[in-house]
């Protein structure tokens, strides 16, 4: 049977990671990559938040400060197929479920969004744009790259903390290795230390872990475990999380 080489394992791995986490429509050859794909995802997150953080810089003279966040929230929405904000929407919807874990889970999988799913979203994007909009282009570009980074990175310790509430679907399903966790928590560090200064990085990095636990506490208690919405809506709440604490220190 052939084995495929390392340069292969890592060309695959971060296509499938692109695939999962954004609507670009590459070719998968394989297992190997699903394999491997948790470890590329804040690599593929602060790709992502570069896009919308680039289009924030270069429309901030052009439009302004609030329409280019405007434009980057927009691009955030669109190259991730909505996959994270979906997610928060139907948690939200969870949250607002009366009944037991099996009543919640059921909405949760409504493909309907109730009203808690969409004020959540809502909040979510006026709090975004709020706070991207406060900073300067440059500190936006950085901001946006590291919080869509560690976004990513707390879909990873969501899963490796909180078992599935399910049997099937995305929460069952996403499974994440030792090795894997290991080389994305390092790239989310890195990439903390590379964009910020050391206290706005630990606090980020700090920030993001504490919503990522938060997260688990809810989905334990309310559902029974981790699922695919849970999961979407630890990166939505990280990334925004990550841009308040940022402007807190401006």
């Amino acid at each position: 049977m052939y084995e495929p080489g390392p340069q292969r394992r890592v060309a695959d791995g971060l296509a499938a990671a692109l695939v999962f986490l954004t609507v670009a429509p590459l070719p998968l050859r394989g297992a190997t990559g699903s394999r491997w794909a948790p470890a590329w995802f804040p690599v593929v997150g602060a790709l992502v938040g570069a896009v919308a953080g680039g289009l924030r810089y270069g429309f901030d003279h052009l439009l302004g400060s609030v329409p280019a966040t405007v434009l980057a929230a927009s691009a955030l929405v669109l190259v991730t197929g909505a996959l994270h904000q979906d997610g928060l929407a139907d948690c939200a919807d969870g949250i607002g479920a009366r009944g037991d874990r099996a009543r919640r889970l059921a909405v949760m999988r409504e493909p309907q969004v109730g009203v808690f799913g969409v004020l959540a979203v809502v909040l979510w994007l006026l709090l975004l744009i709020s706070a991207v909009g406060s900073l300067g282009r440059d500190d936006a570009l950085r901001v946006l790259v590291l919080a869509c980074a560690l976004g990513r990175w707390s879909a990873l310790l969501h899963a490796v903390t909180t078992s599935p509430a399910r049997s099937d679907g995305l929460g069952a399903g996403f499974s994440v290795g030792r090795t894997q966790l290991v080389l994305a928590s390092g790239t989310a560090a890195g990439a903390a230390f590379a964009l910020e200064g050391p206290a706005r990085a630990v606090t980020a990095l700090a920030a993001a872990a504490l919503v990522t636990l938060a997260v688990g506490a809810w989905s334990r208690r309310a559902i029974g475990g981790r699922t695919g919405d849970t999961l979407g809506a630890s990166v939505a709440l990280v990334e925004v999380s990550v841009c308040l604490v940022v402007l807190g220190f401006v």
